[in-house]
């Protein structure tokens, strides 16, 4: 018997940090399997590259140029997107720095886009859903740097926690109208974002958080988009509230 809980055929997504790393891997496999995908980002080259990698692989796609930290941009664009049935809210930063050194700029930077610009598409999206009286499933990006004690990552710790408790609590508000709303947390991944030294040192850091992993090796978008796609598909259909960890078994959390 054919699978077929992973068909997403007739369905659109929104997926926010298209332009590359996880977000390009989750709106390139989300058109593979047969979703419209609305590519969501501030890159407009990079928007236009995951644009033409879905649409030269046979899927649909299009693209919206936008800041997530800007609620009327993301509002405009998801009215413009129509009818939703996925939402992969991947746009995130990186700062690093200790608590001693953080500044009020650093915070709000971080914040706004890590924890307002989820919020922002989670909430347009979700009123979306509810006006059309539809199921859906919104997908949150949080971070194993919230399942231990992150020296350097005071922000984007924090900002990744306030995106795992904002999951929880919309999993339990939109419950009853059928919106299922999850969270990952990816281990280290080898994306744009995470390339932050040299290539001797960047060599060097992987190969620390590899041996921290049972498989013995970082991660790829790729590995992150296969759970994206998981919680987007039929597949998942009683899970909501939930957050996975697609990290090479590097912190097993209960």
């Amino acid at each position: 018997m054919a699978l077929t809980g992973y068909d997403l055929t007739g369905r659109s997504a929104f997926v926010t940090g298209a332009a590359s790393g996880i977000g390009r891997a989750s709106a390139v496999l989300l058109a593979a399997a047969g979703a419209t995908v609305h590519c969501a980002d501030r890159d407009e080259r990079g928007l236009l590259e995951t644009h033409g990698l879905i649409t030269g692989a046979g899927g649909t796609a299009l693209v919206h140029s936008l800041d997530v930290t800007d609620r009327a941009q993301v509002g405009a664009a998801v009215t413009a997107a129509g009818d939703l049935d996925i939402l992969a809210a991947v746009a995130g930063i990186m700062h690093t720095g200790s608590v001693l050194e953080t500044s009020d700029d650093d915070l709000d930077r971080v914040l706004a886009v890590n924890f307002k610009g989820v919020l922002y598409a989670c909430q347009e999206v979700a009123r979306s859903m509810i006006t059309r009286g539809a199921p859906g499933s919104l997908i949150t990006m949080a971070s194993g740097a919230v399942d231990a004690a992150s020296p350097g990552l005071l922000c984007y710790s924090a900002a990744k926690a306030a995106v795992v408790q904002l999951t929880r609590t919309l999993a339990t508000e939109l419950g009853p109208r059928s919106i299922r709303v999850n969270a990952v947390a990816p281990g280290w991944i080898r994306t744009p974002m995470t390339a932050r030294h040299d290539a001797e040192r960047q060599h060097r850091a992987e190969a620390a958080v590899a041996r921290m992993s049972p498989l013995g090796r970082v991660g790829r978008p790729e590995d992150v988009a296969h759970t994206v796609l998981h919680l987007a598909s039929d597949a998942s259909a009683f899970m909501t509230g939930q957050i996975l960890r697609p990290n090479g078994g590097a912190t097993m959390p209960w």
